[in-house]
């Protein structure tokens, strides 16, 4: 397996190896035509000492060998290994539709609900992944699972509000998030995750929830709902004022059905150690990381030998 390299533009000091390579051999082949005007080899002998012929070619191969290994060490070689990764997740699933843009909460119910939505996020482990979803006619998943508290809040502030509410279509989207967890080992249980809905529950596009509602309870997902808004709320719609009373009893239907807990906006402060119902779970991920210490203590060891071999080389062995 070829490795990857942070610097791979350093990897032009390897252009010197054949190089060398050439200098060596053209060396070679001089020393062998001054050998040969010399007829008295014994005297020769005598003279320099006896050298071993592969002594040579081991302490240069050697020495080679370690311009290789640094060279490969200058480009920070980079290797891959694998790192334990908390698994458990949490969505966060905001409704962002025009009745959210009721004022009957201070200072309006989506301003609100992303105020409850943050606040719930500090709270959790910082190993715990946390995925948001907007609901809306079309929901969609705004942030993937993440650890990255800064990423998941820059999101939740910057929700708008759109057109329509789809609740079964926000729940799958929410199962969707569940799905795009960190992987366990093979054959290992789904992630274990749950859904938090801050809502004001009236569904007006899309299937009906009971469907989302059953794939989640049967995935062992409980979704917690948290109502905004009061019985007077209203918003004004292309000119005319329209009542939008949150819808309770489908917020809580949902919630009984899954196994999690319906709150009021009032008491969402009730759902704060809610997460340790999911228990936890730990996953494996790929993180690329520096092994240039390796090349380097392989350089080492190239530069010993050859150090070696140039030592009996130097040296006068007695016979």
């Amino acid at each position: 397996m070829i490795p990857e390299f942070q610097n791979p533009e350093r990897l032009w000091t390897l252009l010197l190896l054949p190089l060398l390579i050439i200098v060596y051999l053209v060396l070679l082949r001089l020393k062998g035509r001054v050998a040969l005007r010399f007829t008295n080899t014994g005297v020769l002998g005598r003279v320099v000492g006896s050298q071993r012929r592969w002594t040579r070619h081991l302490a240069v191969a050697m020495s080679l060998a370690s311009l290789v290994a640094l060279g490969l060490a200058y480009a920070n070689p980079l290797g891959t290994e694998e790192q334990p990764r908390e698994r458990a997740t949490i969505v966060m699933v905001v409704d962002t539709s025009r009745s959210m843009a009721s004022e009957d909460v201070d200072p309006n119910r989506l301003e609100a609900a992303k105020a409850a939505a943050s606040t719930f996020v500090e709270d959790l482990p910082d190993s715990y992944n946390v995925s948001v979803v907007s609901l809306s006619a079309s929901p969609s998943i705004v942030v993937p699972p993440t650890t990255d508290r800064g990423v998941t809040q820059r999101a939740i502030d910057a929700l708008e509000l759109e057109d329509g509410t789809a609740v079964g279509t926000a729940i799958d989207t929410a199962l969707k998030a569940v799905d795009q967890a960190p992987p366990g080992d093979e054959g290992s249980a789904p992630a274990p995750a749950m859904i938090v809905m801050l809502s004001d529950g009236a569904s007006t596009e899309g299937p009906a929830p009971e469907q989302a509602v059953s794939r989640a309870k049967s995935r062992d997902v409980p979704i917690y709902t948290i109502a905004f808004g009061t019985q007077n709320g209203f918003v004004d719609i292309d000119g005319q004022r329209e009542n939008v009373a949150p819808d309770t009893e489908t917020l809580e239907r949902i919630a009984r059905e899954t196994g999690g807990e319906a709150v009021s906006a009032d008491d969402a402060a009730s759902l704060g150690d809610a997460y340790e119902d999911i228990g936890s779970a730990v996953g494996y991920e790929e993180v690329k990381k520096p092994i240039t210490a390796r090349y380097a203590f392989a350089a080492l060891g190239f530069a010993v030998v050859a150090a070696l071999g140039a030592v009996m080389m130097a040296a006068r062995w007695p016979r």
